[in-house]
């Protein structure tokens, strides 16, 4: 099935997940190229390897979503809530301390917007997806499609 033949809801979020997730990757390939490897040198180490990873995760979940594969949905949902609990882990203590400096178009604020858009639209994102790969629903069967001849 093509783009143009989903549902609006289904191209509007799938547009929100590749717009967020390539933006996620730029932000990492960003901070990989002006930090290098201790980009993220604050973070505990297994924090600084989920960062680095999102480099790939982030493009990954971007490619499966302009795709069209359902499973990149859900891997999306992961990749945000690992992204979430990171970035929370990090900053925890300063928000407490000071929540209003958090409360800007920058950062935490957004990431955290983000990550809970995804993490309540994947399992219908998935269904709106999977919906199209529906048996009956391949190219052989369409009138258009070319088709082999006996003979």
């Amino acid at each position: 099935m093509r783009w143009g033949d989903r549902p609006v809801w289904v191209r509007c979020v799938a547009g929100a997940y590749v717009i967020g997730f390539l933006e996620g990757t730029g932000a990492h390939a960003y901070f990989l190229a002006t930090g290098g490897l201790q980009a993220y040198g604050y973070a505990p180490m297994p924090v600084q390897l989920l960062f680095h990873a999102l480099l790939l995760l982030d493009l990954l979940v971007a490619l499966l979503i302009v795709r069209a594969r359902p499973g990149g949905a859900l891997l999306a949902a992961a990749v945000m809530l690992l992204d979430l609990a990171g970035n929370w882990d990090c900053t925890w203590h300063a928000v407490l301390a000071d929540p209003v400096a958090y409360l800007r178009p920058a950062g935490l604020l957004p990431i955290t917007v983000f990550g809970i858009f995804v993490v309540f639209t994947a399992l219908p994102l998935r269904r709106g997806l999977a919906n199209a790969e529906a048996p009956g629903d391949d190219h052989r069967h369409r009138p258009d499609a070319p088709h082999a001849s006996i003979g």
